[in-house]
């Protein structure tokens, strides 16, 4: 069933609170902030660019209230005059667009703590629980009297950010197994004060929190609740989330109790329950991959509103505007947020309610970008738009020069050249030798979970028509055309080639290549041997077992699988629970010997074994095409090498590099 766009666009209030409509920017991590805590010039053009792109309301970064306990970088707890007016800056900026915003306030992450900046010397949790990432690490119980100092510096965090302008804040939260999680979980919290034991006692740390923030701010000053509605945990441990649809006994928290705690919450005093699902067990929820279906929290949260009268909120792949239309009309929902679909487009909501969908630059959820590099202490970002976190250094000036351009290459990276090179206005050709754009993204995007990808190169397909980029399909560059079209300056985008596997018996009709494989250009037998254990090689193991039903082995030489650079932990844990779901056999340390009329020879601890397959697939990596580069190189023109014709890389790659040259021209 399809939904009214309108219903997406109607006012709605939390508490005293009113907001223009019920689109929601998600809180998303953001290390962009000054000395002080505050948000700095970065983050300010961050969030003030959604706002002008027409969301109602913008839920911050979490900004931990104090720095006794599990400290994080920034804290509330010393804010003084330069706090308020720095962020009084971002308050008023985003007041202009009418938007409201609430700073989501923080007390610390307990167990789910990481090495490094996430690891401290005193872990804490609520009561004795192993590390998420680090079981043999042990966080300690927190004492009674430190639960309490908690509680008090979130009303005074809270009362910092009234200050400062916000129109509310956001705790943070009944979520993703989080300190405050922890207390509400019997499975993590075994405490024998007033914060342990019924459920009642177990949500108290949450209670009183919104009751001594209404107490210091006032009862008409909003308060919203980060809420995981269910946590899909079927233990202790990165392995041990649920899937989608799977049948498991709930180790956290259920429907049923969650029915409790959201009508305890409301009665509390919080003004709405901004929702998804899932603990760090299960991060895939809260930071859903491709891999992970539209609006996957969908029905648990619709599930808790038929339990309370205020706003319910839902978060988690609510990009699809029909979808949330629906959802918000028929009453299930009050309102959705949306998190990367807003970096990897700023204007998001502005498209949706004007129906101009297909130019939506769409999110493909790699996690590259923003969750990943926000993991490993970098600024926010997105894989597919390189202006997020940097609006103002990245913005697309027109060029002092109008220059002629040539583009050899017609997939991501050559595109995206020439679509910035067109935006500043230069003259553009763009030439494909294939009748098809898109390059090696084309069979990545062949899988059944890929829509976004597809999505991506119909969206640059469009952007390269509306730039005015004249397309060549079906045209081999040589030196003749170069001198016959005089460029200025030349991307050279020719993407790279499969790497050979060199191995008796590799010419085998048996053998084939990934991108082979995707395009089912060459017959897939039942039994399936896939070399290469990277995404790739992973990703279409899934992909033929899932879709296909066939019988997948994965080999790979290093000890495990999935060892990708840049690639986050929800996607890769959700991945290798996937492979187990689906029985795909996985072969670590393995090398390769023969193909043999069998299948595939190679060892493994010190022994030879041999796999019976009917069908080879060789994920072995890629390497770069620089032949035309070297032929064309000193041709005249300024010519350059992007994307995997300069260095194999992944999406992010291709993109920011093709970005940061065009805008040098």
């Amino acid at each position: 069933m399809k939904g009214d766009i309108n219903a997406l666009f109607q006012p709605m209030k939390i508490g005293t609170m009113e907001v223009k409509n019920r689109i929601a920017m998600a809180p998303m991590g953001l290390h962009s902030k000054n000395p002080d805590g505050s948000f700095n010039q970065d983050a300010i053009d961050l969030y003030v660019a959604r706002a002008k792109g027409g969301v109602g309301l913008i839920v911050t970064t979490g900004i931990a209230c104090q720095n006794k306990l599990d400290a994080m970088r920034a804290t509330l707890a010393t804010a003084g005059d330069s706090y308020k007016e720095s962020n009084k800056k971002l308050t008023d900026e985003v007041h202009k667009y009418g938007a409201k915003i609430v700073l989501q306030i923080a007390n610390g992450a307990g167990r789910n703590r990481k090495d490094g900046f996430f690891m401290d010397n005193d872990p804490i949790s609520s009561s004795e629980n192993p590390n998420v990432w680090h079981p043999e690490v042990m966080h300690r119980a927190l004492t009674t009297e430190e639960v309490q100092f908690l509680i008090q510096s979130y009303a005074d965090g809270a009362y910092v950010a009234k200050q400062a302008g916000f129109d509310g804040v956001e705790v943070h939260a009944l979520h993703e197994g989080y300190l405050m999680d922890q207390f509400s979980m019997e499975c993590t919290n075994r405490r024998t004060d007033q914060y342990g034991g019924s459920l009642e006692n177990r949500l108290r740390y949450a209670t009183e929190t919104v009751q001594a923030i209404k107490d210091k701010c006032g009862k008409d000053f909003p308060v919203l609740i980060r809420y995981s509605v269910k946590s899909y945990m079927k233990g202790f441990g990165l392995d041990k989330g649920a899937l989608p649809g799977e049948d498991f006994e709930e180790f956290g928290r259920d429907l049923e109790e969650s029915a409790k705690i959201a009508k305890i919450l409301q009665d509390a005093g919080y003004d709405a329950l901004d929702s998804d699902n899932g603990t760090y067990e299960s991060w895939y929820f809260a930071h859903p991959p491709v891999y992970m279906p539209k609006a996957c929290n969908l029905a648990d949260a619709q599930y808790i509103k038929k339990f309370v009268n205020i706003p319910v909120i839902c978060a988690g792949k609510m990009d699809d505007p029909e979808i949330s239309a629906e959802a918000v009309a028929s009453g299930r929902i009050d309102a959705i947020s949306v998190g990367r679909a807003l970096l990897a487009d700023p204007e998001w909501a502005n498209k949706v309610k004007t129906r101009h969908y297909d130019d939506i630059r769409p999110c493909i959820g790699c996690h590259a970008g923003c969750l990943e590099r926000f993991f490993s202490g970098k600024n926010t970002s997105c894989a597919i738009n390189p202006q997020v976190g940097q609006e103002r250094k990245c913005e697309i000036k027109p060029a002092d020069v109008k220059k002629n351009i040539m583009v050899i290459g017609g997939g991501i990276s050559g595109m995206e050249a020439a679509r910035i090179s067109a935006l500043r206005g230069h003259n553009v050709d763009l030439y494909e030798r294939t009748n098809s754009l898109g390059g090696v993204f084309i069979p990545a995007s062949s899988m059944s979970f890929k829509e976004e990808d597809k999505k991506l190169i119909q969206w640059y397909v469009k952007q390269l028509k509306d730039t005015g980029v004249t397309v060549h399909m079906n045209t081999e560059v040589d030196e003749n055309t170069i001198q016959a079209s005089k460029p200025d300056f030349i991307f050279a985008a020719t993407g790279s080639a499969a790497r050979n596997l060199n191995v008796e018996g590799a010419n085998s009709e048996k053998v084939i290549t990934a991108v082979e494989a995707l395009l089912e250009t060459k017959p897939i037998g039942d039994k399936v041997v896939v070399i290469g254990g990277g995404l790739t090689g992973v990703e279409i193991g899934y992909s033929l077992t899932k879709d296909k039903g066939k019988q997948v082995e994965i080999l790979e030489m290093l000890p495990e699988i999935l060892t990708v650079q840049g690639l986050n932990a929800a996607n890769k844990t959700m991945l290798q629970n996937l492979v187990s779901a689906h029985n795909i056999g996985i072969h670590t340390n393995a090398k390769v010997t023969a193909i043999t009329s069998k299948g595939v020879q190679f060892e493994e601890n010190g022994c030879i074994v041999e796999l019976e397959a009917d069908t080879i697939i060789t994920s072995i990596g890629y390497v770069s095409d620089k032949s035309l580069y070297q032929a064309i190189k000193d041709c005249g023109a300024d010519v350059h090498l992007i994307g995997d014709a300069s260095k194999v890389s992944n999406l992010m790659g291709a993109i920011w590099d093709a970005y940061e040259i065009a805008q040098s021209i």
